[in-house]
């Protein structure tokens, strides 16, 4: 695994940086700072729901950057990740897939449905979804004056699952954001972490809302197990979106 990243000492920097605080009945698990890169997709209805425990419906949105997506593919660089007293606790990096899904108060959360990590102690970790990537790798190089950026993540099983991207972009200007949700677990669906986070969004393209497409190369793919219904040919990708800094506090409730 090669990584190649001028912004990688800005990461850790931005690691140490105060997240938001917990409440009083929440307990901090994990800090971390991280370089993201997401799709939104729109994948097919019927194999989606096979993959939702009882009772749990997606949640999409009607109008703008995420219309029609019920699936996001995630791939995570985890450059500092620390336990609560500050000691190191991982490395490395993962893909994963959530859903938004809709709460009974009609706030909206996400559940994890499956992921591939590098990291062994991660799997299959505390959403019960994690699979150890016995091959993995993830590429990252910037050039200049272009200020262009190529990136190649793969992942795959031992048993067959495969996720991968490959792109090229022009680096540009995100916004930054904040927000607070809750993940909970397709395998245990009582179970939810919160994660605080502060990042920073560059949507790259998009299928709704009118931004610059910064894309130049773009290449996906998804096979495997359970993920060969969702990505059956017929899925549609909706936004690339960058994010090159993502500084998440997870919390127990």
């Amino acid at each position: 695994m090669k990584r190649q990243n001028s912004g990688a000492a800005l990461m850790v920097v931005l690691a140490a940086c105060a997240l938001a605080r917990p409440g009083a009945a929440q307990t901090l698990v994990q800090q971390s700072a991280e370089a993201r890169m997401q799709l939104d997709f729109h994948v097919p209805d019927a194999a989606l729901q096979a993959m939702l425990p009882p009772g749990t419906e997606p949640a999409i949105a009607a109008t703008g950057a995420a219309k029609d997506a019920n699936l996001r593919m995630i791939f995570i660089d985890r450059i500092a990740v620390t336990a609560p007293d500050g000691a190191p606790a991982t490395s490395g990096q993962m893909v994963y897939l959530a859903i938004p899904i809709k709460q009974p108060n009609n706030m909206i959360a996400q559940m994890l449905i499956y992921g591939l990590t590098s990291d062994a102690k991660e799997a299959p970790g505390p959403f019960g979804v994690y699979q150890l990537a016995t091959t993995y790798r993830m590429e990252r190089a910037a050039s200049a004056p272009e200020e262009q950026v190529s990136e190649a993540w793969e992942f795959t099983a031992a048993s067959g699952e495969h996720m991968e991207l490959h792109l090229k972009y022009d680096r540009g200007v995100g916004r930054k954001a904040s927000n607070e949700t809750k993940f909970f677990s397709s395998v245990n669906p009582s179970f939810y972490q919160l994660f605080k986070v502060d990042q920073n969004l560059d949507i790259m393209r998009n299928a709704t809302i009118t931004v610059p497409d910064k894309v130049k190369q773009f290449q996906y793919k998804a096979t495997g197990g359970k993920l060969s219904s969702l990505f059956d040919g017929t899925e549609r990708v909706l936004s690339i979106d960058n994010i090159p800094w993502y500084n998440r506090a997870i919390y127990m409730p």
